[in-house]
C-alpha cells in the first residue's frame, strides 16, 4: 500500500468489466490519488473476483442469501470497509439496493457509474439492459453514462461526470450497452475516482 493515498474498496456482483478499468487506470496512472485495496462481491462466483485475485487485490464474499435480512448484509459490508480503512466504494455493477441507513453512513463517499445521461432512465428498477432497451423504445439520439454519488434515492446522488454516447441505426440493447461501456463508462468511472480521491486529499492537508 502506497502511503498518501486514499483506500478505494469497488463492489460488484459480476463479470467486473468497470473493476477492470479501474484496475488498468491505476496501472496507467489515470488513478493517481487512489488505490484498490479491496473487492467486495455478494455473489462468489462473480468473475470480478478472479480479476481482482490477478492484480494481488484482497477480496471478500458476503452472500446476502446467508444473511438474516439487509441489516445483517450491510452490517457485514460495513464493519469490513471500516476495518479495512476505505474512504471511497466504488458500485461497479453491483446488484444491490443499499438502504438509507447505509449510505448515509458514508456521506459523498460512495460512488456509481449509471448506463444513461441522469435524470433519464434512471431510478428503481433501471439496471443493466433495461436501461438500453428504455432509451431504444424511446428513440432518443444520445444516450450515455453517468457517473454520481449514491445517496438514499436511486440514482439520485450528486452527478460527478457525464458522458454522451450516439444512438445509431441497427443498435440493439446489447451493441448499445457495449458501446456505453467502452465510450463513457469505462472513460468517466476512472476519472470520477481519481477526482474524489484527489478531493479526499486535499481536505486532509
Amino acid at each position: 500500500m502506497t502511503s498518501g493515498k486514499v483506500k478505494i474498496a469497488v463492489l460488484v456482483s459480476g463479470g467486473g468489466t468497470n473493476l477492470q478499468a479501474l484496475i488498468d487506470a491505476q496501472k496507467n496512472g489515470i488513478i493517481e490519488h487512489g488505490e484498490i485495496c479491496l473487492v467486495i462481491s455478494n455473489n462468489p462466483d462473480a468473475y470480478a473476483l478472479k480479476r481482482a485475485e490477478n492484480n494481488g487485490i484482497k477480496t471478500a464474499v458476503i452472500n446476502k442469501k446467508e444473511c438474516a435480512d439487509q441489516n445483517e448484509f450491510e452490517n457485514k459490508i460495513s464493519s469490513l470497509i471500516d476495518s479495512e480503512g476505505i474512504d471511497i466504494i466504488v458500485l461497479a455493477g453491483f446488484m444491490c439496493i443499499l438502504s438509507e441507513k447505509f449510505t448515509g453512513r458514508y456521506p459523498k463517499r460512495i460512488i456509481n457509474v449509471h448506463p444513461s445521461l441522469i435524470p433519464s432512465f434512471c431510478g428503481e428498477g433501471f439496471y443493466g439492459l433495461r436501461v438500453h432497451r428504455a432509451a431504444l423504445e424511446k428513440g432518443v439520439k444520445v444516450t450515455g453514462a453517468t457517473v454520481h454519488f449514491v445517496n438514499e434515492i436511486p440514482d439520485g446522488g450528486e452527478i460527478i461526470m457525464q458522458k454522451a454516447v450516439e444512438i445509431q441505426d441497427g443498435d440493439t440493447p446489447e451493441i448499445l450497452q457495449k458501446r456505453v461501456m467502452e465510450q463513457a463508462e469505462w472513460i468517466i468511472l476512472p476519472a470520477s475516482v481519481e477526482k474524489v480521491s484527489k478531493n479526499i486529499l486535499s481536505e486532509r492537508e
